[in-house]
């Protein structure tokens, strides 16, 4: 039997530019503009900016972009900090039709190179501060153009011969541009690299309609109200700042903008501009945790963080709401708009103790609203592992709030994305309250201080070393920065060095919150074909204590 129910249904009801509109993160700040223009939307020391008055700029931005021959699908690069500048880059360059690609900062010369050059990116967008991360071989082969961000508050100003300053380039825009709405919402509109899960880092490729739902899933899932007052304790480097920088132009909020983390100043902008909200990785929340107490004296108001990261040992979410703050635990990776499954708390949980209670806020929890699925599978047979908190799996997610895809890696995309999941390549267990819960990772990637670590990238460094045999890094617990790259070294026969000289060795080579915080000469045990046993190396090592500088 033919069934005509949804042929008569669908007759004559097509889409029509009446009816349906790209779903797009960008249409947040038009409507700030027109509902709230007068309201703060920037404050960056006696920056003070509302929402038209951003509105304006990024327009500008879109324009001079345009007027510049940037096209619709070219790559756009910025290399900022937590300053206005970047906010704007998150409007600005999708209005022009370009891709947006933010640069982790801390990252070395060569691999921001191989970035520029992977994404074959048009302009770039640096701050004169990180002017040095360009090198002059990327500039010559690209012929980029080269927009500087001309900041007071940077701790270094490099000239840029060929560069354009920021603040001209803006006034050559149009502030009334007719900005380019994507033709359909599966368009990228952002490009985020990897820490490189095999050593080299992977082209993450976002689209408007996982960008804009995020953005909603962040607001929803953290209740996040009109007009929220958000420190930028995270950087907008990643992940797009998680998708915040959309999140708060839906809610007409004000961005503390912050260049540099500094607890001190954290502290004053939480009391004195009454931050509402902020993010971090474990390390951002012990340190203000940890700091005297005469610096949040003043801090009457009520103050909401996500936490996010690796896992959050249970003391540190105790500490989180010994200050008073309301915390939040989320789980996501880059391939996912950041988060996209969160720990909410349950009403029956209010009867446990504090301990206990830490404890179940620390798992990865449930998927957010706007993401399809999130399950534990058997990586073989996809099929869904007990609720039994014993029984392992691999997560795996599924729903808007997956990437597109990998750029120019049509191998690792149809890996990663293989029958209907997109496979995290962590592993874990589903309890029998449906909360999940990661036990290990399939990857040997560290997480320290938010920031990922390819333990193969070092372990690479280390073979340069003459005087090495054979290497295994794996994370070492760090009550502080949550895990630290930890060394097993075997040398070669009649050799001989310190720790100090391999731990110098790597500074040569490697940025510095990838450097091993210890080094152990050891036998690295193995199969009898010759893998590596990391499993037995992480039984030998014992946490590691809270270090005083920053691994950056």
């Amino acid at each position: 039997m033919v069934d005509t129910h949804v042929t008569t249904l669908e007759n004559g009801l097509e889409r029509r530019d009446a009816n349906f509109v790209s779903l797009t993160p960008i249409d947040f700040i038009v409507r700030a503009a027109e509902v709230y223009a007068g309201r703060t939307a920037v404050v960056y020391g006696e920056i003070r900016r509302t929402w038209a008055e951003t509105y304006e700029r990024v327009r500008r931005l879109a324009s001079a972009l345009a007027m510049h021959g940037i096209q619709p699908g070219d790559v756009i690069s910025v290399l900022l900090p937590n300053t206005p500048a970047m906010v704007e880059a998150h409007f600005g360059i999708p209005m022009s039709g370009a891709v947006l690609s933010t640069l982790n900062t801390r990252l070395e010369t060569s691999a921001i190179g191989f970035m520029l050059n992977h994404s074959e990116t048009k302009a770039i967008i640096v701050d004169s501060e990180f002017l040095h991360l360009i090198g002059d071989d990327v500039l010559e082969t690209l012929r980029p153009l080269v927009i500087v961000v001309h900041d007071e508050f940077a701790a270094a100003k490099h000239d840029a011969p060929h560069g354009v300053d920021y603040e001209q380039f803006l006034t050559e825009g149009d502030p009334a541009f007719d900005w380019v709405r994507p033709r359909d919402e599966w368009d990228p509109i952002a490009l985020n690299y990897t820490s490189g899960t095999t050593g080299r880092p992977k082209g993450v490729v976002y689209h408007h309609r996982g960008a804009c739902l995020a953005a909603l899933g962040n607001i929803l899932e953290w209740d996040m109200p009109k007009h929220p007052v958000y420190l930028w304790t995270l950087p907008m480097f990643h992940c797009n700042g998680w998708c915040f920088p959309w999140a708060i132009a839906a809610r007409a909020g004000v961005n503390i903008c912050l260049r540099r983390f500094d607890v001190e100043t954290a502290w004053r902008l939480i009391r004195d501009e009454r931050v509402t909200h902020y993010c971090g990785a474990p390390v951002v929340h012990s340190a203000l945790a940890d700091a005297p107490a005469t610096w949040r004296e003043g801090i009457r108001h009520r103050v909401s963080t996500m936490i996010a990261g690796a896992a959050p040992p249970p003391v540190v979410l105790a500490k989180i709401h010994g200050m008073g703050f309301d915390a939040i635990h989320t789980y996501g990776l880059t391939e996912t708009y950041g988060p996209a499954a969160v720990c909410p708390p349950q009403e029956d949980w209010k009867s446990l103790t504090e301990e206990q209670t830490a404890d179940l806020t620390a798992r990865q929890g449930v998927r957010y609203l706007l993401q399809s699925s999130l399950a534990v599978l058997d990586p073989e047979t996809l099929e869904p592992v007990p609720r039994d908190g014993k029984t392992i799996g691999e997560l795996m997610f599924r729903g808007n709030m997956c990437m597109k895809g990998y750029l120019k890696d049509p191998d690792a995309t149809a890996q990663a994305l293989s029958d209907g999941w997109f496979r995290t390549g962590d592993i874990g267990v589903i309890m029998d309250d449906g909360y999940i819960r990661i036990s290990d990772r399939s990857k040997d990637i560290i997480i320290s201080g938010g920031e990922n670590i390819s333990s193969i990238e070092v372990e690479n460094v280390l073979y340069r070393h003459p005087a090495i045999a054979a290497v295994a890094v794996i994370a070492m617990p760090d009550e502080k920065w949550g895990e630290v790259p930890c060394a097993f070294v075997e040398l070669k026969e009649g050799k001989f060095l310190t720790a100090e000289e391999i731990i110098a060795h790597c500074r040569s080579f490697l940025a510095g919150y990838k450097v091993p915080k210890a080094v152990k000469f050891d036998r690295i045990p193995r199969t009898s074909t010759g893998k590596i046993q990391k499993f037995e190396l992480r039984t030998r090592i014992e946490p590691a204590q809270a270090s005083n500088s920053k691994p950056d």
